[in-house]
């Protein structure tokens, strides 16, 4: 009998659980999520070669006093780079005298690495100080630049950054669904269990809305209570459904915070419970029936399917 991959089965378990997670929140081609996890990193790469013109010219824009060179700006030209998250438009900033040479993205560069890409989302999570954005920054550029080019970029990208942390939110919202997903990382030469927390609001006009990011040691009621409560400081006055999971002491969070919100268990996780004690080869007959009682079109036809379940 062969032994199973550790790293492989995280791998698998951490597949299954962003797959179950975007079918319970609706999302079937994540065309919404990509959009926006986009027009972020879009933001941060445009900031920071701005940032690295202006570390190269000596002078932030329109700062005639302090100019010491006899270079300047020269308008930008239009770029198009490769993502996972499809292709995003820049404008790189030149000099009149033809000196800077972009590093953030390269010339004839056509495309990111995900690396970058992850590196750059992960400076837009909740709680994140400036140095940890400076160290960020000082990974995406490696030893290629000096700590003042570094500290000019984050510099142009921290209040973008703090900008989408802090905006405000809508005042109520139809439903949010709130869940973390359980993953596997390296650290300090062990691999360590976290919980990437997520909530993805829905607007009354059906738009959906990121509501914030985190990154925890485990999955607690607590924890979500906190972020009920920033998110209401946020702007938040009320959310109409709230779409979770069955963990312990999660609809009192909830109450606790929304107290009129109505408190709906997301359909996967019921699925999930359901086929537990059901053994493997009975598994595809029951989903069969279940799928009958969970897309009937009404709770009559609900129930009439769940009778005869």
């Amino acid at each position: 009998m062969s032994k199973k991959n550790p790293e492989r089965e995280a791998k698998r378990q951490r597949h299954k659980e962003i797959t179950e997670f975007l079918e319970s929140v609706g999302v079937s081609d994540v065309t919404g999520v990509q959009e926006l996890f986009k027009d972020l990193v879009s933001s941060v790469l445009q900031n920071g070669l701005e940032g690295e013109l202006e570390e190269e010219l000596g002078y932030s824009e329109y700062d005639y006093r302090n100019k010491e060179t006899d270079n300047s700006r020269n308008g930008h030209s239009e770029k198009t780079v490769r993502s996972s998250f499809g292709d995003i438009e820049l404008s790189v900033p030149r000099d009149r005298k033809g000196d800077y040479e972009p590093q953030l993205i390269k010339k004839h560069q056509t495309s990111l690495s995900g690396d970058i890409e992850e590196k750059i989302l992960s400076m837009y999570a909740k709680g994140m100080s400036t140095s940890d954005i400076e160290a960020h920054i000082q990974d995406i550029y490696g030893l290629s630049v000096s700590d003042s080019t570094v500290s000019r970029v984050t510099d142009k990208i921290l209040p973008v950054v703090k900008e989408w942390q802090q905006r405000p939110l809508e005042s109520v919202y139809a439903v949010v669904f709130m869940d973390a997903i359980h993953f596997h990382v390296r650290s300090e030469g062990q691999i360590v269990k976290k919980a990437a927390y997520i909530a993805i609001g829905v607007q009354m006009d059906g738009i959906r809305d990121v509501l914030g990011m985190w990154i925890g040691e485990n999955e607690s009621a607590k924890f979500w209570l906190s972020i009920l409560n920033s998110r209401r400081n946020r702007g938040v006055q009320d959310i109409l459904i709230a779409c979770v999971d069955g963990l312990t002491g999660f609809p009192g969070a909830i109450e606790a915070v929304f107290p009129q919100t109505e408190i709906q268990q997301c359909i996967i996780h019921q699925i999930r419970n359901t086929t537990r004690f059901v053994s493997y080869k009975d598994i595809k007959k029951l989903m069969a029936d279940l799928k009958r009682v969970y897309a009937a079109v009404d709770e009559q036809t609900a129930l009439y399917e769940l009778d005869g379940f």
